[in-house]
């Protein structure tokens, strides 16, 4: 195997999001910044939004019922 081929491994990198949130991991990087973590991510934080213009949600939704109930009174055939 060759030598001094890989990266050096710093085991307390600190990672710095834009938030304010800090945390300490290993990476080959002493000193990573993000733009986004799970604390303030709006899928992790329950603050997502679906945003939906067109009525494409409500269309699905009401296709997803529709047929539902199709598959309700549909008889088996045996």
């Amino acid at each position: 195997m060759r030598q001094d081929i890989h990266p050096n491994y710093h085991p307390k990198a600190k990672i710095t999001c834009a938030c304010g949130h800090e945390w300490v991991t290993g990476s080959t990087m002493p000193e990573l910044s993000v733009n986004i973590c799970a604390n303030c991510h709006p899928f992790y934080t329950g603050q997502e939004k679906i945003v939906d213009t067109r009525g494409r949600v409500e269309k699905f939704k009401k296709r997803m019922e529709k047929s539902r109930g199709k598959a309700r009174h549909r008889n088996p055939k045996s």
